[in-house]
Order: structure tokens, then sequence, then C-alpha cells
């Protein structure tokens, strides 16, 4: 049985054919990065309830990208360039977030879910990037995806999956700046904007800034579905 992988979903209006509703949604890239892997995907919707019921079901869970996370949770005013905050989300995830962590659930946190990561664990965000490193290319064009370098430290567990330096695909314009307790940096842009964060008391809890479904990392969601099918292997055993 393939292990099963919860992704969490946008909330937010969408529209398809002549509907234009509030939905919970997910770029497919996701969804076909964890079935490449060998996982069973399944979309988890921003819901504080049943948080237990969601985890007794799931051997993984990655944290997708999408809005920014609320300035008001690490503290911070928000600044012009910040999303409108997504209430419901925030909290459906953190709560999520936690709950993952006390069980020792593989946690693959990407893009806003990296940024979710670290304010979790007591951190905070730099709200528009352009301003410290004085350019755009992070986020080019709104609506696409940029490349560039990343080096990623020696001896990490990413490095043990991704190698030590590489392109990434990106768009964002917030960063990690406090990093959150017991999290360890692990890569940086070119420009000194970290990259990634891991958890090395935990099974799996890895952090990345880009966007792994989007590029060349396969790795990364192949190591998070092995980690997954070890998670489920030992619950059984229990």
């Amino acid at each position: 049985m393939r292990p099963v992988i919860g992704i969490t979903t946008y909330a937010q209006e969408a529209t398809w054919g002549v509907w234009r509703l509030p939905a919970a949604l997910v770029p497919l890239d996701y969804v076909d990065a964890v079935e490449r892997a060998g996982g069973r995907p399944v979309l988890v919707p921003p819901s504080e309830d049943g948080v237990d019921e969601t985890l007794d079901a799931l051997d993984g869970v990655v944290f997708s990208g999408g809005a920014d996370v609320d300035p008001a949770l690490y503290g911070a005013e928000a600044h012009p360039e910040t999303d409108t905050p997504q209430a419901r989300r925030d909290a459906a995830e953190l709560a999520l977030l936690a709950a993952a962590l006390e069980r020792d659930l593989p946690t693959l946190a990407i893009c806003r879910g990296f940024q979710l990561l670290n304010v979790a664990r007591g951190g905070d965000l730099v709200q528009h990037l352009p301003e410290t490193v004085g350019h755009q290319e992070h986020r080019r064009v709104p609506g696409q995806f940029a490349e560039h370098p990343v080096e990623v430290r020696e001896g990490t567990r990413l490095a043990a999956i991704v190698g030590a330096r590489g392109k990434v695909t990106s768009h964002h314009h917030q960063g990690v700046g406090r990093l959150g307790d017991g999290l360890v940096e692990s890569a940086w842009a070119a420009d000194g904007t970290l990259e990634g964060i891991e958890d090395t008391s935990r099974r799996f809890v890895l952090g990345v800034q880009w966007h792994p479904e989007m590029g060349e990392d396969q790795a990364l969601f192949e190591t998070l579905v092995d980690e997954a099918r070890a998670y489920r292997a030992s619950r059984t055993r229990a």
C-alpha cells in the first residue's frame, strides 16, 4: 500500500468554466510530484476541526505555497506589499503543523509552508525582500517562476538529498528573518536569503523556500515518501 501524503490546500476564490466561487485547491504539480515519488496524495482543506482524525489517516504531509502568513502571528505590523491575511488557512495550518510535529510525522514545507514552519517555531519573516536585498530576483514577474542558484550546507539532510548546489525554481517576495527555535539553516541564495531549514531532532522535517514541485527536485518528494513509508511501518508494528 502506498504511503498517504496530505497536501495542504489554498482557500480562496477561484474560477473554472462558468463558475467563480470560494474553493479549496492546490496546483496539480504537487499531486503529480507525490504520485511520481510513489505516494498517494490526499488534499487537506484548511480546518481546525478534526486535526487528529486527519493525521491518523496520513503517513506524511506537504505544507504547500500560497498567500503570505499573517504578520500578526509573529508580532509585526503588515507591510503594504503583504497579502491580505487568510485567518482560516493560517489557523488551520498552524494547528495541523503543531500536531504533525508532535507525532514526528514526516513533513516537507514549501515556500509559504517553509515560512509557516519558521513562524510556528517562534521565528519571524522579512515581509518584502526587495527592500532588504535590493532586487526582484526571487519573484521577477508576478505569476511566473524564477530560477536562481542556491548553496546547500554540507552535512545537512538537505545536502544529502539535493547535493551541495544547484538552481531552484521560486516565486516569493518574503523570507525568513529570525530563525525559529530548534531549526537549522541548510541553504542560501547568493544574496544571503535563507532557502532551507530543517529540524534535526525529528524523523524528517525539512523546509525549502523554493518550489521543488516545479523544478528538478523530485528527490525531495521521494525522500518524503520513503520516510512516510517507514513511519507507516512503525505505526503498524506498534
